[in-house]
């Protein structure tokens, strides 16, 4: 894994396509199974826990000074954030 960090451009797009692509990907999840179980009909924080993935990713790659990366994903975070909010307030 760190041979395919070392090659990752070291980017803020490379980053926000990560931290789009993760909470994406895992609130999608969250969405199936809210869904499908009725007593999880209103676990919205399921959407939070996949947004605050996001949180350990950017830790991950600051720890491999890719600060270009973790800084598109933090710019990821606060839009998944304020979607989030979006969706809970209308």
């Amino acid at each position: 894994m760190n041979q395919k960090l070392k090659n990752l451009n070291n980017s803020v797009w490379v980053g926000l396509a990560i931290g789009l692509l993760t909470p994406a990907i895992l609130c999608s999840i969250a969405y199936y199974i809210i869904t499908h179980v009725t007593y999880l009909a209103k676990a919205d924080l399921l959407y939070i826990g996949g947004i605050a993935i996001n949180a350990y990713t950017m830790q991950y790659f600051f720890k491999y000074n890719k600060e270009n990366i973790g800084r598109g994903i933090l710019a990821a975070t606060f839009l998944c954030a304020f979607a989030f909010f979006f969706y809970k307030v209308f």
